[in-house]
């Protein structure tokens, strides 16, 4: 069993069936459910993907997308104190986005196996709290 963070992009291949993407995300879901392992994100995730819903002024898949996120399925996991302080670390030394620390800097304060993005940027950073950043591409399972 591994602790599992995925960035905001997962979601959203999954949410808007991304023709690339998400029958990759749909796999690897039901690997994770076989395994046992947790599913992680942020809040950061929740906001970000309530934005386009909430811009369409489109209520239902807004509402469709928090009850996901609220049902229990996905560790929702807060910026609080220790984030914070992994997020000044991540950004003292690492060119990333504010947003992309954020995330980093959540999935670390979680103690995350695996923290899974499709920004390129991101995979191969190291950054303690989290034992392996990949791209969705290459997943190790």
């Amino acid at each position: 069993m591994a602790r599992v963070f995925w960035d905001t992009n997962l979601f959203i291949y999954l949410f808007e069936n991304n023709a690339e993407w998400s029958p990759r995300v749909v796999e690897f879901r039901q690997r994770m459910r076989t395994r046992r392992d947790e599913l992680l994100t942020s809040w950061l995730t929740v906001g970000e993907a309530l934005t386009k819903p909430k811009e369409a002024g489109n209520a239902i898949l807004e509402k469709s997308y928090l009850n996901f996120f609220l049902s229990g399925s996905v560790e929702l996991v807060a910026f609080e104190a220790e984030a914070a302080k992994r997020y000044a670390e991540i950004r003292s030394r690492e060119r990333v986005r504010p947003a992309d620390a954020i995330q980093l800097a959540c999935a670390a304060a979680a103690g995350t196996d695996l923290f899974v993005t499709n920004d390129s940027r991101l995979s191969g950073l190291v950054v303690s709290g989290v034992t392996f950043i990949t791209g969705i591409g290459r997943i190790p399972y």
